[in-house]
């Protein structure tokens, strides 16, 4: 495993080896991420769709975001954790940075990860000028997916690339630590690499970004469906729905539990039990 990262030392990671991230957003997901080695953990709001069951981000709240980055914190506490400020928490300088202070302060989040670009530059300015790394995140950006029409992949025409670039350049001169790059063609994403000074983290953004970041339901096998950059690295759903029919076989059966699994008592006190009834 890595030396663990921090904002500093991401910021100054590029042209070293892709970096990994995972999410995460319980603590026994946070426990094997960290065992995996992976180098950041982001607690996406991706927890929307993913173990709240909703049919987008939208719907999560800060208290969301603390009730998970808690879990994961505790189950990772030597990975680097980034922590998503949700839908509508940072649309102004004070209310980034009060959510911002909160989650730092309330998960030992060791940054926080926002989307969008130039018009989130005042929110930007006011976390890093009190401390606050800050990842940001352009393209398919789930937050504005009603704005998007949907989940489509972004900056396919030419005005749009530039304006994903400018954007881009903005948000690294602000001082952000990473940016993540979703949904848009590899090209592009190769192209803003070339451009800004910090490290990229791609997901569905081709392979010449300086890291990849995967959910981690899509990485192991655990979803329903899966968007065409995500490829599952384990099948831990199958293996999760044989286990419990297995198990419910075992049950019906009565060959579970048996005596192996469970507890007695001596025969000299049961005797005894006996005799007072």
């Amino acid at each position: 495993m890595r030396e663990r990262m921090s904002a500093y030392k991401l910021k100054e990671w590029k042209g070293n080896e892709p970096l990994v991230w995972v999410t995460a957003y319980d603590f026994t997901q946070a426990r094997l991420a960290e065992q995996g080695g992976v180098d950041v953990i982001l607690v996406g709001d991706s927890a929307g769709t993913t173990v709240m069951g909703y049919d987008s981000t939208i719907p999560v709240t800060l208290n969301d975001m603390v009730y998970h980055a808690r879990m994961v914190r505790r189950g990772a506490p030597n990975t680097m954790m980034v922590v998503d400020l949700p839908f509508l928490t940072y649309t102004n300088a004070e209310q980034a940075l009060a959510n911002g202070g909160r989650l730092m302060q309330e998960t030992l989040a060791d940054g926080v990860k926002i989307e969008g670009g130039r018009r989130t530059l005042a929110a930007v300015d006011s976390l890093i000028r009190h401390d606050i790394p800050v990842v940001g995140h352009l393209g398919l950006t789930p937050q504005s997916v009603h704005a998007m029409g949907g989940y489509r992949v972004q900056a396919r025409t030419h005005d749009a690339i530039q304006t994903l670039i400018e954007d881009a350049q903005a948000l690294a001169e602000h001082g952000i630590a990473a940016l993540v790059l979703e949904g848009i063609p590899d090209r592009v994403a190769a192209h803003v690499t070339e451009q800004i000074p910090i490290p990229t983290i791609g997901i569905g953004a081709g392979n010449a970004t300086d890291g990849q970041v995967l959910v981690f339901h899509d990485c192991l096998g655990l979803s329903s469906r899966y968007p065409k950059f995500a490829k599952p690295f384990a099948n831990l759903g199958e293996m999760a729905i044989a286990g419990l029919q297995r198990y419910g076989a075992e049950v019906r059966a009565r060959s579970f539990p048996d005596d192996s699994h469970s507890y007695h008592v001596t025969d000299k006190e049961w005797d005894a039990f006996c005799h007072r009834q």
